[in-house]
């Protein structure tokens, strides 16, 4: 379906009324403010000094959180590479609005991290489950739950190993009992959600929340920046890979991309998968959806919050504007989307969703506003009064909700933007959702290239013999 009947959010966030949008843009304007952001740091800053302070990272395991095992093979390392005060907390899943869709998100986080996990260096066990083992899961965390910051990071590593590998977890004299373990999942949660946050994996330092081994690097270059790295000439404990497809011929390959007009993190990555896209010249095919929202899926202040300024941040690592912007949640979305069938008519539809998302994200221009969805389609060299004839038609539905089943039954994955990369033939479909994959999608099209460029070498090979041959 392509709008729920019942859609679980309030219809003034799936439809805001202009006011409200002019106050979203002001309250989360405030948060993806560069300038603010720095004054913040500056002001934890010295009052971390004046209280005469280290450098205290909280750090928040989640036993059943493939992110978290993930985590649990670095953070030692990360540890001691910086001059810190290491908090461990045991946390439970959080659930409700801000974790919905539990049992897919599971599936999915396991899904992700066994594809993440080589790229980054680090492992995980190919036969383990979505999930440990209830019990097992139990003793991962009574082995956990009182020791200190040193015994923690000694031991993380291979508890967190055994729980996912399926080894028995045998307690010792420094295991809590079971209503120990309880109390310390209790504390730990509340600690979580009184710093207002919600997944597991998470790095929480000064106002600041990092996300496991992908947003590592973030806190990395901010305690680098203070001073705190030990030996700042050596790398990044993870750093983020890169996207580079330059030289690779991915013509053999299809990349299927699934965007929306009201993700911020789509605005951010867009224009970067078209221009890999086209430096690769593999087979490209653009399928936006509906925003998540709009689709159903539950939303809170506190996770828009985070995403708004975690986009922030990625976007100032790759040298992105964003955040001076107007959501185009809800009419404004359905009226541009309106225009895409006759964009893609004349080949103008990824360049039109292309304008319309910095026009939204990084210049602040309200889609809502007529004036400028006709700048917009003026300025990709498309004439407003041809776009007149199909603006409010319902032409667009049926795509929009063909590629919303594709991703969403077919993919099983619902948020935005995902990647389908196919081919050749006898390889898996890879199968992304996140703008922090595509350098993942970049390093499967190299790999992949280059099984298509062996294969045609042998080809050839084989034509030269079979002539030879035949002669």
């Amino acid at each position: 379906m392509l709008e729920p009947r019942n859609n679980p959010n309030p219809s003034y966030i799936v439809d805001p009324p202009r006011l409200l949008r002019f106050l979203m843009a002001r309250a989360l304007g405030r948060v993806a403010n560069t300038r603010q952001i720095a004054k913040k740091r500056a002001a934890a800053e010295k009052k971390r000094r004046s209280e005469g302070r280290a450098h205290r990272v909280e750090y928040f395991h989640q036993v059943d959180d493939p992110y978290s095992h993930l985590m649990a093979q670095v953070i030692a390392q990360f540890a001691q590479c910086y001059e810190i005060e290491f908090v461990p907390h045991v946390i439970r899943a959080s659930g409700g609005r801000n974790q919905p869709e539990q049992e897919k998100l599971a599936v999915w986080a396991r899904r992700d991290c066994g594809l993440i996990a080589p790229q980054y260096g680090l492992s995980f066990p190919d036969d383990a489950g979505i999930v440990p083992q209830a019990s097992q899961q139990e003793a991962a965390n009574r082995a956990l739950a009182k020791l200190g910051a040193d015994e923690f990071l000694a031991r993380i590593e291979s508890i967190s190993t055994a729980l996912w590998s399926g080894i028995s977890i045998e307690s010792d004299r420094t295991a809590a009992t079971a209503a120990e373990a309880h109390s310390a999942l209790d504390e730990g949660s509340a600690r979580l959600a009184e710093l207002r946050h919600y997944s597991g994996a998470m790095l929480y330092y000064e106002g600041e929340w990092y996300w496991g081994v992908d947003r590592l690097f973030h806190l990395e270059q901010r305690l680098r920046d203070l001073g705190a790295c030990k030996q700042p000439e050596q790398p990044y404990v993870v750093p983020r890979p890169d996207t580079d497809v330059s030289g690779v011929d991915a013509s053999d390959l299809d990349l299927h991309f699934f965007p929306s007009l009201n993700s911020p993190y789509t605005s951010i990555i867009f224009d970067k998968t078209i221009e890999l896209s086209k430096t690769c010249n593999i087979n490209f095919h653009h399928k936006p959806v509906l925003p998540m929202i709009m689709r159903g899926v539950a939303a809170t202040p506190t996770k828009g919050t985070y995403i708004f300024f975690d986009t922030k941040r990625e976007a100032d690592f790759f040298g992105v504007p964003f955040g001076k912007h107007v959501t185009p949640i809800g009419e404004p979305t359905r009226q541009a989307y309106s225009l895409l069938p006759w964009a893609k008519s004349l080949g103008k539809d990824i360049e039109l969703l292309s304008t319309l998302l910095r026009y939204a994200w990084s210049e602040g221009k309200a889609l809502h506003k007529q004036k400028n969805l006709t700048q917009a389609v003026e300025e990709v060299g498309l004439v407003w009064s041809e776009a007149l004839k199909h603006l409010g038609s319902d032409d667009w539905k049926p795509f929009i909700e063909q590629h919303q089943d594709e991703m969403v039954e077919g993919m099983g994955l619902w948020g935005v933007p995902s990647y389908r990369l196919c081919g050749p033939e006898g390889e898996h479909d890879l199968e992304v959702w996140g703008q922090d994959r595509l350098w993942l999608v970049a390093a499967e099209i190299r790999r992949r290239a280059g099984l298509c460029s062996s294969d045609l070498q042998q080809g050839t090979a084989r034509e030269r013999d079979d002539r030879q041959h035949r002669q």
